[in-house]
């Protein structure tokens, strides 16, 4: 299917999510997972109206923002981030999705020139093969980030368990969202976190209702 038809269908999926819970659409963004794909496809997503694109290694990143650099695209980096690569990621994304320890934060924070908009990482579904955070560690670490100046807190990222278990993605969402709400509370100017990145291809439409902000959609999008 054309990228066009396939993000016809997402939009439509948001859309019905956010009727059911009572959301305006316009508080969701869709990013186009574009690692798996050719600079034609994801040049394609583009042309359709998709304006954020998430990349998870620097090399797809760098080729992909050169020849789409008049495009006005948003770049995210949403794949765990060494900190020997952070100097040459900076410099190509608008939003880190991965920031998950201190080490990293101080490796951007040494090589930004600019406040960098980061989303948290939690574990939220506690497995072992996940990065991030677990949820009792979130408020500590928010906390900790006051030390480094260029990092802006704007939002917390999950990734959900690979599964049909409609009850146990909802908890997983919905652990985030309330995590969210109480870094809120703290009111600190470094951390917003007014955002939640969370849902993908298999289960967006759960994470939209249960307030996903930002969405990272690959092959239901761009195959």
């Amino acid at each position: 299917m054309s990228v066009q038809a396939n993000l016809k269908e997402i939009q439509k999926n948001i859309s019905d999510a956010c009727a059911k819970v009572n959301r305006d659409t316009k508080e969701v963004t869709i990013i186009g997972v574009t690692k798996y794909v050719s600079i034609e496809r994801a040049a394609e997503a583009v042309e359709t109206g998709v304006s954020h694109l998430g990349e998870n290694r620097l090399e797809g990143l760098k080729e992909k923002s050169n020849r789409l650099s008049l495009n006005n695209v948003v770049w995210h980096f949403i794949g765990s981030l060494q900190s020997k690569k952070v100097k040459h990621v900076i410099k190509e994304v608008d939003f880190i999705h991965s920031l998950d320890r201190l080490s990293l934060a101080k490796e951007i924070n040494k090589r930004a020139d600019q406040p960098i908009s980061c989303f948290i990482q939690v574990n939220t579904s506690g497995e072992q093969s996940k990065h991030g955070l677990a949820s009792t560690e979130v408020i500590d670490f928010v906390q900790k980030l006051q030390a480094y100046p260029q990092i802006r807190v704007v939002g917390l990222m999950t990734m959900a368990p690979l599964t049909n278990d409609e009850s146990l993605l909802r908890s997983t969402f919905r652990q985030l969202r309330l995590l969210r709400d109480d870094v809120q509370k703290l009111h600190l100017s470094y951390a917003p976190c007014s955002e939640l990145s969370m849902g993908m291809s298999n289960d967006y439409a759960i994470a939209v209702e249960e307030g996903a902000t930002y969405i990272r959609v690959g092959s239901n999008l761009v195959g």
